[in-house]
C-alpha cells in the first residue's frame, strides 16, 4: 500500500477531482480519479450491450473488458479495449447511468479491489470519491469532505459542459445533481458520507487555488515529514 494515501470525498461537482489533480501534483503524488473507473464501466457495459440493472451481465462485462488507467500531465487517462475513453465517459448520459454500477454491491468490491491495486503501485495517492475515506482507505494518512451549494455545483457542472462542447440549463442541471445526492446518500454500501475524521471543507466561495492551498496546508500540518 502507498506510504501517503490523502482522500478527498464528496457529492457531484464540488470539486473534488480538480483539487484532487492539483493536490496530488503538489505532493508529488499520484492522482486516482474513481469516478473515471465508474464511468469507464458503465461505458463498458453500454457498448456491450449489457442490462445495467443486472448485476450478473456487469459482472461479465467488468471480468471481459479491458481497462487501463495512466497519468499523463497530471490527467487520468483511461483506455477501454485499446481504446482512449477519457472524453468520452464524461458524456452526461454515462454519467446519469453511472448510478448502476455505483449502485451494485458485487460491482463497488471489485472496483475498491481496483483502486486498492493502484495505490499498491504506488508511493502516495490522492484519491477522490464517494467512499474513499470510509470504505477504500479507512486508514488514510489524511481524510476531506468537501462540500458547496447546489446552485455553485450546478454553475461548475454546467461551465464544465459548456467547456466540452455540452449544453444543458442550469434547472437540468440542478435536478440531475439532487438526484445523485439522494441517490448516493441512500446507497445501501459505500453510501455518500464524511469519514469520522474527515476534515470538511467548504468550497463555495472559495476558488480552486484557495480550496488546494487549504488542503495542502492540512496534510502538511498532519504529515510534518512530507515534503
Amino acid at each position: 500500500m502507498a506510504d501517503l494515501i490523502i482522500t478527498i470525498d464528496g457529492p457531484a461537482a464540488s470539486g473534488k477531482s480538480t483539487v484532487a489533480r492539483l493536490l496530488a501534483e503538489k505532493l508529488n503524488a499520484s492522482f486516482l480519479d474513481t469516478g473515471a473507473m465508474y464511468r469507464a464501466v458503465t461505458l463498458a457495459a453500454m457498448q456491450a450491450g449489457a442490462n445495467l440493472k443486472d448485476q450478473r451481465q456487469l459482472l461479465e462485462v467488468l471480468q471481459t473488458a479491458r481497462f487501463d488507467f495512466t497519468e499523463q500531465g497530471g490527467k487520468t487517462v483511461i483506455h477501454l479495449n485499446g481504446a482512449d475513453v477519457t472524453e468520452q465517459i464524461r458524456n452526461p448520459v454515462v454519467t446519469a447511468d453511472a448510478k448502476f454500477i455505483a449502485d451494485a454491491p458485487k460491482m463497488r468490491e471489485k472496483l475498491v479491489q481496483m483502486q486498492r491495486g493502484f495505490a499498491d503501485s504506488r508511493c502516495r495517492i490522492v484519491t477522490e470519491g464517494r467512499d474513499q475515506g470510509t470504505v477504500a482507505f479507512p486508514d488514510a494518512a489524511v481524510k476531506f469532505y468537501l462540500i458547496a451549494g447546489l446552485d455553485e455545483r450546478a454553475r461548475r457542472r454546467q461551465a464544465e459542459l459548456e467547456a466540452k462542447g455540452m449544453y444543458q440549463t442550469l434547472e437540468q442541471i440542478r435536478k440531475a445533481i439532487e438526484e445523485r445526492d439522494a441517490n448516493d446518500q441512500g446507497r445501501a454500501v459505500g453510501a455518500l458520507r464524511p469519514a469520522d475524521d474527515a476534515v470538511a471543507v467548504d468550497t463555495t466561495e472559495l476558488s480552486i487555488e484557495q480550496v488546494v492551498e487549504k488542503l495542502y496546508a492540512c496534510v502538511k500540518e498532519r504529515c510534518p515529514n512530507v515534503e
